[in-house]
């Protein structure tokens, strides 16, 4: 956002001096456009560093409404219908879903019993994992000066979501939105600095009067500072006797009010955003904008269990090749035409109501 300045000056008057104060500068959670330049990896000889700074991946977990409801409506499918086992507790897999929902990346820690067998599968926060230079390798990295821990060889479990210019890593589905996102984000902080800031200066105060002294310039400055914050919108008078017709002029910068085409920008970005997840709106409490609406919910929400839930899940299956046991089962989905939407193995079937 750029800062807006008032400049007071009075011409033809030597004892009054030029007089600038603005207003601040709002900032954004995540900075801005530098996020898309890290699309490369290295390594420190011990683990490669991802392609996306993990910290600010997962800040934009709250850029935006739609984005969160879109993730979470997933993750919530996937919770709802999780069977929860002896190595699989339903909040580490709620946990492992989110992060590979948002991040690209979800780990389930093996923990081992005394017999050396699985007693569980943990939760690994995607965002302090790291895969190490050596195969099956992984380290867990709080911050350039935080705890870094080793694990052995073999006891993470890695899901990534596939990427073309990836191979280490895995990159979210939704990333092609991110800039639209932060775009929604900028244009709410801007509106609300705007509406906080409340003297709302997107104009040039001139003043030429040459009975305009400096007390008359501090004046006007200080009314003008005065109208900030509660109290705002007020008019001010200014007399000076024997003025003449443009001795005060108002010179607009910016209509930000009428101009600056927020309801657009909100509209396009949530429909990027959605596009990204391919997420029905009704689902995510979208109001519509025509008399004929969304259509029916249920039906929705059927296509879109199959179309978009059931590949996520048939990922996350591939846990159970890695652990030798069936650590993640689904139960069965009920579609509104009575079919079985059932697990068979490492896939699922849809089954007719005729043949269940």
């Amino acid at each position: 956002m750029t800062q807006t300045e008032i400049v007071t000056v009075a011409a033809g008057s030597p004892s009054v001096k030029p007089t600038a104060f603005s207003f601040g500068d709002p900032e954004g959670v995540l900075d801005r456009r530098e996020l898309g330049q890290y699309f490369e990896m290295w390594h420190n000889g011990r683990w490669y560093e991802p392609p996306l700074p993990m910290g600010r991946l997962a800040q934009t977990f709250n850029m935006s409404p739609y984005h969160r409801s879109a993730v979470a409506l997933k993750v919530n499918l996937l919770v709802a219908q999780q069977n929860a086992s002896r190595w699989l507790a339903s909040d580490n897999f709620e946990r492992f879903a989110l992060d590979f929902i948002q991040m690209g990346n979800a780990y389930l820690e093996w923990i081992p019993n005394l017999g050396g067998r699985l007693a569980r599968a943990d939760h690994a926060p995607a965002l302090h994992m790291r895969p190490g230079l050596e195969p099956g390798k992984f380290w867990f990295v709080n911050g350039p000066l935080g705890s870094i821990h080793e694990f052995d060889v073999g006891r993470i479990f890695h899901l990534q979501q596939p990427d073309v210019a990836q191979e280490v890593y895995g990159l979210p589905e939704w990333l092609s939105a991110l800039q639209s996102g932060l775009l929604s984000e900028n244009a709410t902080l801007f509106r609300r600095r705007y509406y906080l800031n409340g003297a709302h200066a997107g104009f040039v105060f001139y003043l030429s009067e040459p009975l305009a002294d400096q007390e008359t310039a501090d004046a006007i400055t200080a009314k003008l500072g005065q109208a900030k914050g509660i109290g705002n919108f007020k008019n001010m008078f200014v007399h000076i006797p024997n003025g003449k017709k443009d001795g005060i002029q108002i010179m607009p910068i910016a209509d930000v009010t009428a101009k600056d085409e927020f309801s657009a920008v909100k509209t396009l970005s949530r429909d990027d955003m959605l596009a990204a997840h391919r997420t029905p709106p009704q689902m995510i409490g979208v109001i519509p904008q025509n008399n004929g609406g969304f259509g029916k919910l249920s039906e929705t929400r059927d296509g879109y269990y199959e179309t978009e839930i059931v590949p996520i899940a048939r990922r996350m299956l591939r846990m159970n090749a890695w652990f030798g046991t069936e650590v993640l089962t689904f139960a069965d989905y009920h579609c509104t035409d009575g079919a079985i939407i059932r697990q068979v193995g490492d896939g699922f079937q849809k089954l007719p109501a005729s043949v269940r």
